[in-house]
């Protein structure tokens, strides 16, 4: 792995991503959620970004660009169907683009869903996956923009990717997730277990990010629409995968 990840807190409950490519010493940026988070990022690293790779549109993940652009003269990167509603775009990417960033290729995966054209990138060398508010741990992002079916696509997406992914979200939203992962998936040793640990992560202060492909998986109700004891649950044995995604969906707005 050549990437080094920086992560840390900003706002109420966003992640901010620094990361630095160790062979070459290049920086960059995950999405600009608050410029004083970040500017003391880069301050105790000593890492000055040359790229900003955006997610999608929403204020508390573009709210720093133009104020860092000034500082750095950043290259921002973000998707072509959002590119008016970002602030200081330079350059867009589309789905199955991949580009090079900080001496890296990256793959542009388009998950739409809690925007209409929300992108995840995609580190393959690193084994590093960057999701924002599509994939949180035992989560996914609301709806905003997008359908069911539009993010039970992207979770399809994602769940291609290598089991051993590491996956970097964008709000610490896990405590919450857990404790409504129960109600829909109780019968779930691992989700139990894991619900556990992040208890005792929260009690202490610490990030439940990262996570993985794997993890979400074994535990994430989002990405287990397809199984049976969570059929059970819901009294959908024999519905559609949409519906069963719809109707986690559905719960957990209301939880």
């Amino acid at each position: 792995m050549t990437l080094e990840i920086e992560q840390f807190a900003c706002r109420d409950d966003n992640f901010g991503i620094l990361a630095r490519n160790k062979e070459t010493g290049t920086v960059f940026l995950v999405d600009a959620p608050e410029e004083a988070a970040i500017m003391r990022a880069i301050e105790r690293t000593g890492w000055k970004p040359d790229v900003l790779l955006i997610t999608h549109h929403h204020p508390d993940h573009v709210e720093g660009n133009l104020a860092l652009k000034q500082r750095f003269g950043l290259v921002i990167i973000g998707p072509e169907a959002e590119k008016s509603k970002i602030p200081g775009i330079d350059r867009t990417v589309k789905d199955g683009e991949t580009i090079d960033v900080a001496g890296e290729p990256a793959r542009v995966i388009s998950t739409p869903g809690h925007t209409a054209g929300h992108v995840s990138y995609y580190f393959p060398d690193s084994g590093i996956a960057f999701t924002a508010d599509t994939l949180f741990a035992l989560g996914c992002g609301r709806l905003f923009e997008g359908t069911p079916t539009d993010m039970l696509g992207s979770m399809r997406k994602l769940a291609e990717l290598p089991l051993e992914t590491t996956v970097y979200f964008g709000h610490e939203y896990t405590l919450g997730n857990a404790r409504f992962a129960l109600t829909v998936d109780p019968t779930n040793s691992a989700l139990r277990e894991r619900s556990e640990r992040i208890g005792k992560l929260r009690a202490e202060n610490k990030p439940t990010a990262p996570t993985t492909i794997g993890e979400e998986m074994a535990t994430n109700p989002f990405m287990r629409w397809h199984d049976p004891a969570i059929r059970r649950n819901l009294g959908m044995e024999d519905a559609s995968d949409e519906a069963v995604f719809a109707e986690i969906r559905k719960r957990k707005d209301l939880f």
